[in-house]
């Protein structure tokens, strides 16, 4: 079986100074700095998927970490990744080909943090993921098996950090 890695990166920092519906927020100026920086951190993996949110600040996120140094071909955008709860976030990542080990999953909170706590074992990271994952905090997963079998406990999480720019 295939080693598998899920990266989760929460949208950076929205700018609250709009008119603009919640799903419509764009990035702060701050935002864009971080997802650059977490763009930085992205350059270092190769993507194979992205799952974005439909949101204006996520897929502002995305753009701006591909200004960072970020690449994929295969990016997909969908608005039930901005509505999702865990489990239907987890559902998405089941749908992922096999042939695609390295999907990045860009969303919000509480959502995410959720997800991450549910999949790994329990760990430092772990705990510092419990802790806070604010904007731009990005982990990264790894599971030995297929994504329509990834469950609760059965990932490692291998790397979380907040990327700053």
């Amino acid at each position: 079986m295939a080693t598998k890695r899920l990266l989760v990166l929460r949208h950076a920092k929205s700018s609250w100074r709009t008119p603009d519906i919640d799903i419509r927020r764009p990035l702060a100026e701050r935002g864009v700095q971080d997802a650059r920086a977490a763009g930085a951190i992205l350059a270092g993996y190769d993507l194979d998927v992205v799952l974005c949110s439909s949101a204006t600040r996520a897929r502002q996120t995305w753009e701006n970490a591909m200004a960072g140094g970020a690449a994929c071909d295969d990016v997909r955008y969908t608005e039930a990744i901005y509505h999702a709860w865990s489990d239907e976030l987890l559902d998405e990542v089941r749908t992922l080909p096999e042939d695609a080990p390295t999907a990045l999953l860009i969303g919000h909170q509480p959502t995410l943090s959720d997800l991450v706590l549910s999949l790994a074992k329990p760990s430092d990271l772990t705990a510092a993921v419990a802790e806070r994952f604010p904007t731009s905090a990005l982990a990264v997963l790894s599971y030995r098996g297929a994504w329509r079998t990834l469950a609760e406990g059965k990932a490692t999480l291998q790397r979380y950090e907040i990327p700053r720019g």
